[in-house]
């Protein structure tokens, strides 16, 4: 379905027979009839299945059903995700970069609404030599229905072939979710211009009550009918353990999809990309608690709601500007333009970078808005810290 011609290439190659080595599946009480391989160069001998090369070892069968129910109970989809769905991979950052690659040729697009995580540039381009192709919208155009002009503008004048529309919801660096109308709007672009739909939804679980009555809840893009807006093959889902489950050093990540063709390009290249049997086991562990999740859950989103509360009144207090209507995700993002240096024989973003420093000789970093919006002087303040580091980060 709509894939690039190197990664239908590589679906080809995967059947090839003898290409890839077929898993062992003996065993001699329960499975004494199974395939015995000579093939697999691994110290069967001392391996434990936590530890071994095997894809379809017992732990890896059982985690996507695992995150199937995990992720049924957080996405709330329209129709249940079901396990053959969901392709497991070290990250949604490797993900990213096998969707640049299987989706597109080098130096097509992928179309992305901006201010945005900046670092997509380099998960869908550094391997795959695609390119973010920006709308640039103001925070709150981006999460109106009325953003689809942008991305038509976009799409007319860019110049490349556009492959994709990258979705961040809940938002980064805006720390906002999208509303339903601007959601099915944005699937309608999509359809009508036979371009995929990736939404990175990593942040799923990290929506807090923020004390703002206005904030817009979360909606996963799986949770709208689709059918009635969208080929459901187009549409394409990431999430992972680093946000919901502070556990970025696991390096475990899941894509949603019912488009096996992709998924079947995606496996060809798994060898590159793939989690570790132990982060597959430690994972499955952990999605199989379900209430232990919904407790880490809860207690996670305490804090972060706290922690935004904190931040966002000092921020009111000393009168600096932010994008209000936050609720989700561990930043917010604020205005520290009246406080760059004097416009003068730097350029803009000199000035931008010289305030960065000034920062930074304080004790305190923040990333510069060149990594997420063309605005000069919007910064990504991160505040999921411990109280007393956070005060004084703030502080400083």
């Amino acid at each position: 379905m709509m894939l690039s011609f190197r990664g239908s290439e590589n679906v080809r190659e995967l059947a090839m027979p003898w290409r890839f080595s077929l898993t062992q599946t003996y065993d001699p009480v329960e499975n004494p009839t199974g395939l015995i391989s000579f093939g697999m160069a691994e110290n069967v001998v001392f391996t434990q299945d936590s530890v071994s090369y095997r894809s379809s070892a017992p732990t890896a069968a059982r985690l996507p059903a695992a995150a199937a129910v995990h992720l049924n109970n957080i996405l709330k989809p329209h129709a249940p995700i079901d396990p053959e769905h969901i392709f497991v991979a070290d990250s949604p950052t490797s993900l990213g970069s096998m969707l640049g690659y299987n989706l597109a040729e080098p130096e097509d697009g992928i179309l992305v609404s901006r201010p945005v995580y900046g670092r997509f540039e380099l998960d869908y381009g550094v391997e795959s030599g695609v390119r973010m192709v920006y709308a640039d919208t103001t925070a709150e155009e981006a999460f109106s229905p009325a953003c689809v002009e942008n991305y038509e503008r976009a799409l007319k004048e860019c110049g490349k072939e556009i492959r994709a529309v990258l979705l961040v919801n809940p938002h980064n660096p805006v720390g906002r979710c999208y509303p339903v109308e601007t959601l099915k709007a944005i699937a309608r672009f999509c359809n009508k211009h036979r371009l995929h739909l990736i939404s990175d939804e990593v942040y799923a679980s990290c929506v807090f009550d923020s004390g703002d009555s206005t904030a817009v809840p979360f909606t996963s893009i799986l949770s709208l009918d689709l059918a009635e807006l969208i080929d459901p093959n187009l549409v394409h889902v990431l999430y992972g353990f680093s946000k919901d489950f502070a556990s970025g050093g696991l390096h475990l990540g899941f894509l949603v999809t019912q488009n096996e063709q992709l998924r079947q390009a995606c496996k060809a290249i798994l060898r590159l990309h793939g989690a570790s049997q132990a982060a597959v086991t430690i994972g499955t562990a952990i999605l199989e608690d379900q209430a232990f999740v919904s407790s880490f859950t809860a207690e996670a989103r305490k804090r972060l709601a706290s922690a935004y509360r904190l931040t966002t009144s000092v921020l009111d207090k000393e009168g600096i500007n932010y994008v209000k209507g936050g609720n989700a995700g561990f930043f917010v993002y604020i205005d520290l333009s009246p406080y760059l240096p004097p416009d003068g024989t730097i350029t803009p973003r000199n000035r931008e970078f010289a305030l960065a420093q000034r920062l930074v000789d304080a004790g305190v970093f923040l990333h510069p808005g060149e990594e997420h919006s063309r605005s000069i002087g919007w910064f990504r303040l991160v505040f999921s810290q411990e109280e007393d580091t956070l005060k004084e980060g703030l502080n400083r």
